[in-house]
């Protein structure tokens, strides 16, 4: 195995002399080079024979990972699809949480995030989400304080949407989904969607597209749902969901193998459908072929080239599997 066979290419990739935690260092104990994404979230460690993913934590808990090479088999078995920005547009809804969120902590009502903050409160965790905004904001805050209003807002937000109130255009369903669902129904192949949204959170957006859709009940026509679980609450059990969402693997890779029951060594016949750079990372450490789908922050994350394919629309996709 080359340098880089387990990679696509680093064209778009930042150059490092050692891993952030620095436990590599690129010319010494095998390490040939180290690679990071242009946002700064995940690390490549490559060597001669093998690669390793280096996914960061702002909770604390960084992991490794392997990362083999991937690519595209026909048939394909099954497609692994993102809910937010790929089949739902709601990037913007969830970022005004967030922001709302922050003025709550700030007690400032007319708090606005930054243009420089978007790449950092979208497409991770709601705690990873938080943690940034109060690193910068107001660091003598905690993520326990801002979970609360953050929690508060998404309930409050969300049972208005569920009740027919609340933001009309908080959730829409990406132009050509129907049509691109039914076409892979129609070719026998398995659809998991796949969210770090935390259920409560998760749920009604897709609720909410197939009505718009008219396309009945969602637990009907995928194969698969996997999100981010429960959160955990005073008095209340969570589920693991807010250390292990994307970039980390698991949530694809739990899709795959526990909801479609398709096992490694069919991986090739798997591909994922992302938007932006924490879902690229993801369906990639989960060792998935990539296809990236305009709209996101994948050009601005600087994962662009860990895409086997790049397109702008689904009926482009369709044409590609």
């Amino acid at each position: 195995m080359t340098a880089y066979k387990a990679l696509n290419n680093v064209e778009a990739l930042i150059r490092l002399q050692k891993c952030s935690d620095g436990f590599f260092v690129a010319g010494q104990d095998g390490v040939n080079e180290i690679w990071a994404t242009a946002d700064n979230k995940v690390e490549f460690i490559i060597f001669t024979t093998h690669s390793l993913a280096f996914v960061k934590s702002a909770m604390g808990y960084p992991a490794y990972y392997p990362i083999l090479p991937v690519k595209i088999e026909r048939p394909v078995k099954a497609v692994l699809m993102d809910l937010d920005g790929t089949s739902v547009r709601s990037e913007n809804f969830w970022i005004w949480i967030i922001q709302k969120t922050a003025a709550s902590l700030l007690d400032n009502c007319n708090f606005d995030l930054e243009e420089s903050d978007l790449p950092y409160v979208s497409g991770h965790s709601v705690s990873e989400h938080l943690q940034y905004v109060i690193n910068k904001y107001c660091p003598e805050k905690t993520v326990e304080e801002a979970r609360d209003f953050y929690f508060k807002h998404t309930n409050c937000e969300m049972d208005a949407i569920m009740k027919g109130r609340g933001k009309s255009d908080a959730f829409t369903p990406t132009e050509g989904l129907k049509d691109f669902l039914y076409e892979l129904k129609s070719r026998g192949i398995k659809i998991g969607l796949v969210t770090s949204g935390l259920y409560e959170k998760a749920w009604p957006e897709i609720v909410s597209a197939f009505r718009q859709l008219k396309m009945g009940n969602p637990e009907d026509f995928y194969d698969s749902i996997i999100t981010a679980g429960y959160p955990l609450r005073k008095g209340q059990h969570g589920t693991l969901g807010e250390l292990s969402p994307k970039p980390h693997p698991w949530l694809y890779a739990e899709t795959a193998r526990i909801g479609l029951g398709i096992k490694s060594e069919d991986r090739h016949h798997i591909v994922g459908i992302e938007d932006s750079g924490a879902g690229v990372c993801s369906i990639r450490l989960a060792n998935f072929a990539v296809v990236g789908i305009t709209g996101g922050n994948i050009v601005e994350s600087g994962t662009l080239s860990l895409c086997n394919l790049y397109c702008s629309s689904f009926s482009e996709i369709l044409t590609l599997l």
